[in-house]
């Protein structure tokens, strides 16, 4: 199991409603409904990624979540995921701020720009960093914002977003230490 999913399982409460937004091939939705009893729903834009959600049973609307998600009541799901999704769509603000209206919490999982291989790269090379959490070439990428964990937690405070709880990781362990610095991914559980 991905190591992010797995600590995104764990900050989701058993038997409650989820809405993974951009959620990909499901593998994430897919565990939450089955090792937490969750109640999944998801939205993606990709139809490849749709059938492979279809084939394991999930409940997919194809849909771009930069459209917003006006036909949803306020805090109807318990979670709003957004994992590895944020950096990739247009209107940063508005569909935080609509998920953060819909969910009564949003977990945000974010590659993290300022991770020090990254920072290497761009220093050293001067070239647009490739590493395993930012897997493309600059010319190919789907991300549109590109933001530290910093940046995110500034973007919080500012919002007035309470952050619940924050976990850091690379690619095989949590980090406590300069996360900014040394984090590959920031995952966030956040409500208004």
């Amino acid at each position: 199991m991905r190591l992010d999913h797995q600590i995104i399982k764990e900050l989701i409460a058993s038997r409650s409603s989820v809405l993974d937004l951009g959620c990909g091939d499901g593998e994430l939705l897919s565990l939450l409904i089955k090792e937490k009893q969750a109640q999944g729903q998801g939205i993606e834009i990709d139809e490849q990624e749709i059938y492979k959600c279809v084939e394991k049973g999930l409940n997919i609307i194809h849909g771009d979540i930069d459209s917003g998600l006006h036909e949803y009541r306020d805090k109807s799901f318990d979670y709003i995921i957004l994992n590895q999704s944020l950096q990739q769509v247009k209107n940063f603000d508005e569909v935080f701020t609509d998920a953060l209206r819909v969910g009564k919490h949003v977990v945000a999982g974010l590659p993290n720009f300022a991770y020090y291989q990254a920072r290497i790269q761009l220093a050293i090379r001067g070239k647009a960093p490739v590493t395993k959490s930012l897997p493309y070439s600059w010319y190919n990428s789907p991300n549109v914002h590109f933001f530290s964990l910093n940046d995110f937690k500034d973007y919080c405070r500012e919002k007035h977003i309470i952050i619940e709880s924050n976990v850091c990781l690379d690619s095989r362990r949590r980090i406590s230490f300069l996360p900014n610095l040394f984090a590959q991914v920031g995952i966030f559980l956040v409500h208004k």
